[in-house]
Formats: C-alpha cells, structure tokens, sequence
C-alpha cells in the first residue's frame, strides 16, 4: 500500500525528484515510536521523535568523520560499544554541534529524562540532533513532553517520525524491506533526513533503521559497516560532511519467538537475505537523499570506470560529483564535457588525458582525448533536459568501476543556504 506525498511544512515546494508515493510501513515488534512538538526551533509543527525499543535490543552505528562532532554524536560513540538499547530521541532544528560543555551537559540531561520516562539506564538511550550549528540546545524544553511520548508512543508512527526530523527536507524519506531468516519473514523499516551539508564519510546526516531480526551487536555493525559504503556513503549534495552524521540500526529480536535463528556472525549463511534486504533499504533512503538535495532539479549518477581501483575510482566520480561547475553545467542543461575532464584531472588519482572516454545519458561525447566525432549536439541537449542523468566516464587504464549519487546545483541551493541560520 502506497500513500501519496503531500507538503509537510511550508519550507519550500516538494523537490520534483520527490518518489510520488510512500511505502505501508509495517510495524516492527519491539519499537514504538511517538513524536511531539517541543518548540526546539519550528513553530507549530513536531520536532523531537522518541524511539522506545524492547529489552534485549542491539545496536550498530556509523557516525561522523567530522573531527569537529556534535554533542550527541560523541554520546552515540561513548555508548555503541555495549550494543544495547532502550530507546532513542532525536531533535530538529537545533544540531547542538559547536556548543562546549553547555551542549555535553544538553545530551547528559536529555538521555536522563529520556532513561527515566522509559524506565531504563541513560546508558541504553541513543541521541541525535540536526539544525543549526553553534546554537545552544535548551533541553528543558524536552521535559514538558518526554513522558507524554512515552505515553503516547506506538509501533506505526513511521510516517510521522520521519516528518519530525525534518529540517530543509521537503519529503519525509521512508524505505522498508522483507527478508526471510530460516522460515521466518522478518522486517526491515527505515527513514532518514538530510538534504544539505551532505558529503558523507560515514553515513548522511540522520538515519534510523529497525529490524526484529535476532542479531547480535557485532554482526550487526559488520554488516552495516559494509553496506554503508555504497549505499549512504555514496551520495554527495554539496561536498561538505556534517558535524552531526549518524547511521543507527536496531535489532529487537522479535522474531526469534516466531522462529528465526540468531545471528551471531556477519557472515553466517542464512542472513544472506537479511543482508540483501539491508541493502536494499539503506540505498532506498540513500536514493530519496539525493532526489532532495537542497534546490535539485535533477538527479545525477555518475558512474566511473576503467580505473586503476574501485578506490580511486570512487575519489574521481567523487571529484566530478562535487564540483559545482559540472552540477551548475547539469543545471542549465549543458553537456560541458570539459568540465568533467577538469573534475577527473583535479582528483589527484592515475588517468590518462588521451584514453578518456565520457558519455552523457548513454549519448558519448568524447573518446581518446578529444570529442567524439558523431557528436550530435541536439541529441545530447535533450537528454540534458531529462530529470535523471546518468554520466559515465572510463579512463581506460583498469579495471576498477564506482557508482556515486548527486544533484544539480541552482539558484535555490544558494538561497535557502543564504539565509538559514537567521
């Protein structure tokens, strides 16, 4: 069952690379989900999320590079290492990032608010925040509605978690998957927000996936690890990595009463279709990131082949990705090939002027060095039109491929970026 997208708050139009539908999510024992409005930045609309989780849960997560974390960032580090859970709160508007003991203390008071409406350890609750940076974060304001969240929380509340996350987003981004462990069907549910500041070393902005698989912590974050590298950690809006990037998974082991076996290792053979199904909604979400980059109009993948390694193959369509003078060519509809060729010397990687090949939309537009010479420019121009483009490059000196997602750059990136803090 699909439900159309409809505006959530009046912060700019729904992208036009927005899926036309999302998902019916389905319940996932062991989760509960309740959303409030707390007031933290946004006014009348939810802003803080709260995920209560069963005894028992594990936990995996994939956080920032960034050397300059959030508060919460380096609570969610401290606490990976039990692999357990109870619950999870996180805020809108407000990144609490770049805020001293002030923001620490914040984390501090809000996972004992949180421990003590769910009846756990402050150990056992996870956190994130996404906003401004620099702010201080006022966590009083999470103690007028923590225990109605508690009160309230349900396990359909998919939709309306994934709204309260929201910041420059203008869809909620939702994904879910089956997949059947021994005989047993299990569930995957996830949503995720991010739209701008995403250049991911880890994961992108926000993400939060549940599962009732029975999966033990470190085979957890093993597989998550793994498939965070082509999926989150393969989309690039603006080049700029957040403060505030965080990747979590939990794993109640619901379905164990029903059946399905425990997995203890990664690579354990009946959790191949886990595996496949992990993929499949951690690309999803990191798709739907894309499709909203801040002002996109189109929808770029860039696809490089023929390099020395799929390492240097993925620096190199990242280096075209991030240049904003190949994103300002795919937003005005301009097949400048010259600026790929630029991006891909820039990379700093092997490659060979004279072996470059470079299509546009399947259309190539240059070979051996130099522009190919059944070069139709009418043809090209078309497809430059086109909502999705897929550019290929292949340098010709290897055997190494990557795949990365980005979006065009335009005239809305600068102006919602121009005035977002005031």
């Amino acid at each position: 069952m699909l439900s159309p997208i409809s505006p959530i708050y009046p912060i700019s139009p729904i992208s036009p690379l927005a899926p036309k539908s999302v998902p019916d999510m389905p319940q996932i024992g062991g989760v509960r989900l309740a959303t409030a409005a707390a007031g933290i930045r946004y006014k009348g609309r939810t802003d803080v999320l709260l995920a209560l989780l069963d005894k028992g849960t594990a936990v995996a997560g994939v956080l920032t590079r960034s050397k300059c974390p959030s508060a919460p960032v380096e609570w969610c580090r401290a606490r990976l290492e039990s692999g357990q859970a109870r619950a999870l709160v996180v805020n809108s508007g407000n990144a609490n990032a770049f805020t001293g003991k002030t923001g620490r203390q914040a984390a501090k008071f809000t996972a004992e608010l949180a421990a003590k409406a769910a009846g756990c350890r402050p150990g056992n609750v996870f956190l994130a925040s996404t906003g401004v940076i620099g702010e201080p974060l006022d966590a009083r304001a999470f103690d007028g509605v923590m225990d109605g969240l508690v009160a309230q929380a349900s396990p359909s509340g998919w939709i309306d978690a994934a709204k309260a996350i929201m910041t420059t987003d203008t869809f909620p981004k939702l994904a879910t998957a089956t997949a059947t462990l021994g005989d047993t069907v299990v569930s995957i549910n996830g949503f995720a927000k991010g739209a701008g500041m995403i250049a991911p070393d880890m994961a992108t902005m926000l993400s939060f996936v549940f599962t009732d698989a029975p999966i033990t912590a470190p085979a957890l974050q093993t597989m998550l690890s793994r498939h965070v590298i082509d999926t989150f950690n393969a989309v690039t809006i603006d080049g700029d990595t957040s403060t505030s990037d965080t990747l979590l998974l939990f794993a109640t082991g619901s379905a164990a009463a029903q059946g399905a076996p425990v997995i203890e290792r990664a690579n354990d053979r009946r959790a191949a279709p886990f595996r496949a199904a992990l993929n499949q909604v951690l690309a999803n979400l990191a798709e739907q990131v894309a499709r909203d980059g801040e002002g996109a109009r189109k929808l770029v993948e860039v696809i490089v082949e023929g390099a020395v390694s799929k390492k240097s193959a993925r620096r190199i369509a990242m280096s075209i990705a991030n240049s904003p003078l190949v994103k300002t060519a795919f937003a005005g509809g301009d097949a400048n090939w010259g600026r790929v060729v630029m991006a891909v010397g820039k990379a700093g990687e092997p490659a060979d002027r004279d072996r470059l090949a470079i299509w546009f939309g399947g259309i190539k537009v240059a070979r051996l060095g130099t522009r190919d010479p059944g070069y139709d420019e009418a043809a090209v121009s078309a497809i430059m039109k086109r909502p999705e483009i897929t550019l290929k490059v292949d340098l010709g000196i290897g055997t190494g491929r990557d795949r990365v997602l980005t979006c065009d750059l335009t005239k809305e990136y600068v102006a919602i970026n121009g005035d977002y803090r005031s």
